[in-house]
């Protein structure tokens, strides 16, 4: 890569830290930075996975405040998140690399709508908020969360985009909790699925190293600003920007 090359990738890495700390959507901006580059999509989402892994536990570590009193809710939905993203990073490994660069537009595409209806589920979550009241509720959440996350977690070992807008919606449905503190849950689940993802990719897969320091530099103090200022943005920045960056890789990729 050249040096321009990688200022852009650095920048993505930036913006992606950013975004992933305030609604989870990082993915979206740095796997198409990186197919248009000229990375191959197998080692795009290898590589982006481990070089956002960093980014992702410097925003969980920067919602301490937010998970005060929620330390069985991480231990036992950290657990279902670790399952999972071994098993989706198994699937993505051990399947034809053709299926993965058949099925990428459809998992961008994905991502961009989850992106879209992000509001509505907001909305949503906030209606059953206001009708059940903001009490703790179960320690643990409802019996069905734990697969569910595990489903979330496998999603994110396999792909990632847009992985916390599905952990703030099903978290949000399960539990009645602030916005806030769902999402410091949610920015440890995915930290941890990044994570554990990016641990089986380095042992039984080839990494660009490059591309994930670059990356890992970036969406560190990306989510170091998120945590700070990223909330103080308007969300149809976010979106508009995400879905664009999506629309234009899957348009580039069925070319």
């Amino acid at each position: 890569m050249s040096w321009t090359d990688l200022l852009i990738l650095f920048l993505a890495g930036g913006a992606a830290g950013l975004i992933n700390t305030v609604v989870g959507t990082g993915t979206l901006i740095t796997f198409p930075t990186l197919l248009a580059l000229g990375v191959p999509p197998l080692l795009a989402n290898v590589s982006n996975s481990i070089g956002l892994a960093p980014g992702s536990l410097s925003g969980a570590l920067a919602s301490r405040q937010e998970l005060a009193g929620q330390g069985r809710r991480i231990l036992r939905y950290g657990l279902a998140s670790l399952l999972g993203a071994v098993i989706g990073a198994l699937l993505l490994l051990r399947l034809p690399s053709a299926a993965f660069d058949a099925i990428v537009p459809v998992l961008i595409g994905l991502g961009c709508l989850l992106v879209i209806i992000g509001p509505l589920l907001s909305r949503k979550i906030a209606e059953r908020r206001a009708r059940l009241g903001r009490g703790d509720g179960p320690v643990d959440g409802p019996a069905w969360l734990f697969p569910v996350i595990v489903g979330t977690g496998a999603y994110g070992g396999y792909f990632g985009a847009a992985q916390g807008v599905l952990v703030i919606a099903v978290m949000g449905v399960a539990l009645t909790e602030s916005l806030g503190r769902i999402n410091g849950l949610k920015n440890v689940l995915t930290a941890i699925a990044n994570a554990v993802a990016g641990v089986v990719f380095v042992l039984i897969s080839h990494v660009d190293w490059t591309i994930v320091g670059v990356l890992a530099v970036g969406s560190v103090l990306g989510a170091q600003v998120g945590a700070r200022v990223g909330r103080r943005i308007p969300p149809l920045v976010y979106r508009v920007v995400i879905v664009s960056v999506g629309v234009a890789a899957i348009i580039n990729l069925l070319r």
